[in-house]
């Protein structure tokens, strides 16, 4: 390739992004420009593969994804080009990117699939991990096997499964929310899931199908610090599987929630002392609140009032797109979240420029039953379908919008409970005009749904309740239901014969 002096490698097509957006979006260009070099530019030694793909219905889909070695990408197609090296510098007015290690490339069009990296609650202290991929996943698990008390900071879905996966070891968690699982569940769902927060015996999980390439060479053998810094890809949906998750302690399962509560100031040890303020034990009933006798390595002091101890903290607050490194000298619009705003073409403000997935902030005006969601699902759809916008514009052809688009619907597993959710299942957007129905049988399933002038806008499916292709349809046609009132819900009415 390239050095200084030499002519700069050239690709018709290239992306930036060894997540599932960036292989996506490189596999479609490859499969349908078969004689085109596709350059994938990435900072990893892996990349993330979409394997077990399985189209369970009109808009929700399963896959698992695999971390596999990027030659396993270059062998299955010989015209995707990989260059380990994370972007230094993406000069547009050119059409080229350059480089950590100094190397230019050119491009005709270029889809950006750089993804997002945690939001750290505090930056550059050594005991607060974020959790966003697979390295600091394993640090995180180096951590544990030594710690007696955590703290766990944030309520979607990776602080939802870590919870639930940590065992022998304290975890005080606070959310800001008053219930849990916020990104995901009301308050009803969450109460539904509770229970299995505290119960002591634990079904083995379903054996995972995933195999893990680590990086070698990249083991610390300090504590690490928290690499914000260093990106890796996102985490799989079953992250955790294969990590052993136990730490110091001999009990299972120890859980304590402090809601409607963030986090005010991290102190370390000597701080602490310094401040001559009291910390709390692990709450055994909520009105004991005893001081601490014990010296912990940092100490978290919360928006209510109170001080835990701890061994380190679990920053899993979320993500912020991954723009930095190619704002400077580029006109990019960005959306509110931080993300490069992209049209109902994932083209971004800038010509020849798309991009997809975690990065992106669609801005195009969204089907009133969809939303973008930082996702793996959302982060496959959008890297195929850039990538079929990308073919359709250098042909000159016309596109439509892809059908995924249409519904929000995303399917996953929490606490070893299958759960769907379609359309506004948590009424996103909707104020106060709409209604909720439920049915809910403890310890099996959880029906909800949002319904707003008759007609069914949004759906939370909890166990194997096998409505979610009824419901998706229901929400996707639009039709009047009132007529059925509380019936809709009644599980000795067989609604999928009314509504095939």
């Amino acid at each position: 390739m390239a050095g200084p002096g030499e002519a700069a490698a050239r690709g018709r097509f290239a992306v930036v992004g060894g997540g599932i957006a960036g292989v996506t979006c490189a596999e479609k260009l490859a499969t349908d420009f078969p004689s085109e070099d596709i350059l994938l530019m990435t900072a990893s030694p892996v990349i993330k593969a979409v394997t077990n793909f399985k189209q369970v219905s009109k808009t929700l889909e399963e896959f698992d994804v695999e971390e596999q070695p990027s030659s396993l990408l270059e062998t299955r197609y010989p015209n995707i080009k990989v260059i380990q090296s994370g972007v230094k510098q993406l000069k547009s007015d050119e059409h080229k990117i350059v480089t950590e290690d100094g190397k230019e490339y050119i491009y005709e069009k270029l889809c950006l699939c750089a993804g997002a990296k945690p939001k750290l609650i505090f930056e550059g202290n050594p005991y607060v991990l974020g959790i966003r991929d697979t390295d600091s996943a394993q640090a995180f698990q180096k951590n544990l096997a030594q710690a007696e008390r955590i703290v766990v900071v944030g309520n979607g879905g990776i602080a939802l499964e870590l919870v639930y996966e940590i065992q022998g070891c304290e975890v005080i968690w606070a959310i800001k929310d008053k219930a849990i699982g916020n990104t995901f569940f009301d308050a009803g769902a969450a109460e539904f899931l509770i229970p299995k927060l505290t119960a002591e015996k634990r079904e083995s999980p379903i054996e995972c199908k995933r195999t893990r390439y680590t990086v070698e060479g990249s083991q610390e053998k300090e504590r690490p610090a928290a690499a914000s810094d260093k990106l890796g890809s996102a985490l799989g949906p079953d992250w955790h599987e294969g990590l052993h998750l136990k730490g110091t302690k001999e009990f299972s399962h120890k859980v304590h929630i402090e809601t409607l509560c963030e986090v005010k100031n991290i102190h370390l040890q000597q701080e602490f002392l310094q401040l001559q303020r009291t910390s709390l034990t692990f709450p055994k009933e909520e009105k004991n609140v005893e001081p601490d006798q014990v010296l912990w390595p940092v100490y978290v002091e919360l928006t209510n009032g109170k001080i835990y101890g701890c061994d380190f903290i679990v920053s899993a607050t979320g993500v912020v797109p991954n723009v930095k490194p190619f704002l400077d000298g580029n006109n990019f619009a960005v959306g509110e979240d931080g993300g490069l705003k992209v049209d109902e073409h994932m083209c971004t403000s800038l010509p020849d420029v798309y991009a997809a997935g975690d990065i992106c902030t669609a801005a195009w005006e969204p089907s009133p039953v969809w939303h973008q969601m930082r996702l793996w699902t959302q982060a496959r759809q959008m890297g195929w379908y850039a990538a079929k916008c990308m073919a359709a514009d250098t042909l000159g052809e016309s596109i439509d919008m892809d059908f995924c688009f249409e519904l929000f619907a995303h399917v996953t597993k929490f606490f070893n409970y299958k759960v769907v959710v379609l359309g506004k299942y948590n009424a996103q957007g909707l104020g106060s005009d709409h209604e909720l129905m439920l049915r809910c049988t403890k310890g099996q399933e959880y029906v909800k749904v949002v319904m707003q002038n008759g007609r069914m806008v949004g759906a939370v499916l909890i166990g194997e309740t096998d409505l979610e292709e009824t419901f998706e349809n229901l929400i996707l046609n639009q039709m009047d239901l009132s007529a059925y009132g509380e019936d809709l819900l009644n599980p000795d009415i067989d609604i999928e014969d009314y509504f095939d």
